[in-house]
């Protein structure tokens, strides 16, 4: 019988072919398809961080809400530990894969409740996913808080969130996700609520965190930075599709689809310059076009872009949804004539 539970020989996650279209309709307006996940697929290792990155309206949250059973898909495989966990749990999802999958939020005081104090938020998820020991549930909670950092715990046990600053509320957040002992950890946009002072103390956790309990993180950003700097390997999306995949230093330091360009260059650019680097921004509300997508905005389109929609090419190393190379390209830069 198939289990959720670990398995050494299996890949923690595996994403194949998720699909998500909405329908928008207003007052006034006509219904509208919003393709938000067009057949992602990707994998993360255990003790492996992936980053998905990408600008507003790219997908980047609705594949987190699918991967977290918020929403369901439309077509596609999520596979934990080798399970397919649609067919498995068709309907809602297990508490043990609640627990398996855990996730860190984007505002870490509106995602704690204000009226409980810390040790209420850590001692109830211990409860509910049955991780109580014979030591005590305090001093398992106690111990949540020295694993993110925070001591003397017992006094952040009796603080309530408004009590703290932003960074020690969000590692209280990742302390909660922890007290599942989960596999995943999803981190949407993790440090971007946060002082830059201490931004890089969030990542530098959740590093260790991957580290030393062979935690699989799936990141979730539009910084590029951030990403290269926590994460293994970086999926570009843009409209709901993997535009490149690759190592994350190689994806930086070398970009290879002019989507990723932009968004590297809009880290430093503002105002006249962004517009120049990634054009107007659009979404993934945008209708439906033929060809590919960023034709619009790409400052190297071809006319068989604005025909044909490309498909993923293997580039050296990587995967590029790009026209400007061949398939089996060596490098970035051995571009299609």
């Amino acid at each position: 019988m198939e289990t959720l539970e670990r398995k050494a020989q299996e890949p923690l996650l595996e994403v194949r072919g998720i699909r998500k279209t909405f329908v928008s309709q207003g007052l006034f307006r006509p219904r509208r398809r919003v393709v938000a996940a067009r057949d992602v697929s990707f994998g993360v290792d255990r003790g492996e961080a992936v980053a998905l990155v990408g600008e507003s309206g790219s997908g980047k949250s609705t594949i987190a809400r699918l991967l977290l059973r918020l929403e369901a898909p439309d077509a596609g495989e999520i596979r934990l530990n080798g399970v397919d966990v649609l067919e498995r749990e068709p309907r809602r999802a297990s508490l043990a894969y609640r627990g398996r999958v855990q996730m860190v939020f984007q505002d870490p005081f509106g995602s704690l409740n204000a009226v409980h104090d810390i040790e209420h938020h850590l001692v109830r998820p211990l409860k509910r996913h049955h991780r109580t020991n014979g030591g005590g549930v305090r001093a398992q909670a106690a111990e949540l808080l020295r694993t993110v950092g925070l001591e003397p715990a017992e006094e952040f046990l009796a603080r309530h969130p408004y009590e703290l600053s932003g960074g020690q509320r969000q590692r209280v957040a990742i302390a909660r996700a922890l007290a599942a002992d989960p596999d995943l950890l999803v981190a949407d946009e993790p440090t971007s609520m946060l002082d830059v002072s201490i931004r890089m103390d969030i990542l530098n956790l959740l590093a260790q965190l991957k580290r030393e309990r062979q935690l699989g993180i799936l990141l979730i950003t539009h910084d590029l930075a951030s990403a290269r700097y926590l994460a293994d390997r970086v999926l570009v999306l843009f409209r709901g599709r993997v535009v490149e995949d690759g190592r994350s230093g190689e994806l930086v330091e070398n970009p290879a689809h002019p989507y990723t360009r932009a968004l590297l260059d809009s880290i430093a650019d503002t105002g006249e310059e962004r517009a120049r680097a990634g054009g107007t921004r659009r979404s993934a509300t945008d209708p439906a076009e033929v060809g590919c997508p960023f034709a619009s905005r790409c400052p190297d389109v071809m006319d068989v872009c604005r025909e044909a929609d490309p498909e993923p090419r293997a580039v050296g190393e990587r995967t590029v949804r790009c026209h400007l190379y061949e398939e089996g390209a060596s490098a970035p830069g051995s571009v299609s004539g």
